[in-house]
């Protein structure tokens, strides 16, 4: 049960247009190319698009109907011609195309200098000193898949018992430990270190990842004690914002680490999208007053860096199914944001997120669907909307409240 505050609800029930805002972040669903994403080695990616033309059989009712085949060509879709919900794509202005910068910028937090990365590895004296201070050697140390660096020295650390340490082309650590080798507490406390390590110069990474797994050689597999070490945030977000008003701020899923806690009230982890999901029907069934905000990792984690075309579209299909039984948990004062984070455009080449625009459908009982809320130019915008929705104040963005239409006013 949720520990809600009962006086702000009874005392404030109809100041705020709509009482629950639940914001769901598909992770890396991106809708198209940005106009710079050539600075990014991504020219002509585009996610949902090259999904939905390559895996003709792919079928998404729910999202069609909601809208998403109106906000941009998407393979042989027709767009809707009374969609349920509003709709429209948001570019994104930070300096990156990763899980820090997407959902800080959701959240009205710009990032202008980009986190660093080191594509060919961690220097030597970043990885002697973590190995000094955990008193277990380093392996691996460069960019790689997720799998297919356990795949590949996962063997050895068994063996050994030595750190898997990886990266990609974000800024972040990963440190892989089999489970009946390494204690997860062990690894938690490694990833502590390291974080330490590098909050500052030289190094100023946004995250370090425990990536627990288990199996045997040839099958291994992540286990659910994923945890993110990420960077506080620099300044104030929207959350900070609804937690200081008194309203609740629900994480699901990787939420509450993106922001290092930061204005989260409480925080629900889970292991996959399929609880995070469930989690999300389970909280809208609860009494709260403020945000639920929802991410979903497996688009991203699973498929989208594992170039899995045909596995993205499945997992798009399973939260499709799920659609009708959140909009279900939501009555009139109740508004659904669906949306992302950047794209992961599993026909792209290398295995690394592309810098794209992101969906953006909105939805409630009591609104008329069919409004276009067009491109907007911020990722921000979703956060100045909550902002507006909830009488906080919000640095970045437009608010797009005013453009949906009630029912009632027709």
């Amino acid at each position: 049960m949720i520990e809600h505050i009962s006086e702000l609800d009874s005392k404030d029930k109809g100041r705020f247009r709509f009482r629950r805002i639940a914001l769901i972040v598909l992770d890396s669903a991106g809708i198209g190319e940005l106009p710079d994403a050539a600075q990014f080695g991504d020219t002509g990616a585009h996610t949902l698009g090259h999904i939905i033309e390559r895996v003709d059989r792919v079928k998404l009712p729910n999202l069609r109907s909601m809208g998403l085949g109106n906000i941009a060509p998407l393979g042989s879709w027709e767009p809707a011609a009374a969609s349920t919900a509003a709709y429209g794509k948001m570019a994104e202005v930070s300096a990156g195309k990763d899980t820090l910068t997407g959902h800080w910028e959701l959240a009205g937090l710009q990032t202008s200098v980009p986190f660093r990365t080191f594509a060919d590895g961690f220097p030597a004296a970043l990885m002697e000193e973590l190995e000094r201070q955990t008193g277990r050697a380093v392996i691996g140390n460069k960019a790689a898949s997720g799998m297919a660096i356990l795949e590949e020295l996962g063997p050895e650390q068994i063996e050994s018992g030595a750190w898997i340490v990886y990266t990609s082309a974000d800024s972040v650590l990963q440190i892989a430990a089999h489970e009946g080798v390494i204690p997860l507490e062990e690894l938690y406390h490694a990833c502590e270190i390291a974080r330490a390590l590098t909050l500052g110069e030289p190094y100023a990474l946004g995250r370090i990842i425990a990536r627990p797994y288990t199996g045997e050689p040839g099958a291994f597999v992540r286990t659910a004690g994923r945890h993110d070490y990420a960077v506080k945030p620099p300044e104030p977000t929207v959350l900070n914002a609804l937690q200081n008003a008194g309203l609740d701020v629900l994480s699901v899923g990787k939420i509450s680490d993106i922001f290092d806690g930061e204005g989260i009230s409480a925080s629900y982890p889970t292991a996959n999208n399929a609880e995070g999901i469930e989690r999300t029907i389970e909280l809208l069934a609860q009494p709260f007053t403020g945000l639920l905000f929802t991410n979903l990792v497996d688009f991203d984690s699973l498929y989208g860096h594992r170039r899995d075309v045909e596995g993205y579209a499945q997992l798009l299909e399973a939260f499709d199914l799920k659609l009708p039984a959140i909009m279900s948990s939501l009555d009139e004062n109740d508004l659904l944001i669906i949306t992302a984070d950047h794209g992961n455009d599993p026909t792209h080449s290398g295995t690394d997120h592309t810098r794209e625009y992101v969906p953006l459908l909105v939805y409630s009982p009591s609104l008329t669907g069919g409004t276009n809320l067009g491109v907007r130019r911020t990722f921000a915008d979703v956060a100045a909307t909550i902002a507006d929705n909830f009488s906080v104040a919000a640095k970045r963005g437009i608010s797009f409240l005013g453009e949906l239409r009630d029912i009632s006013d027709q």
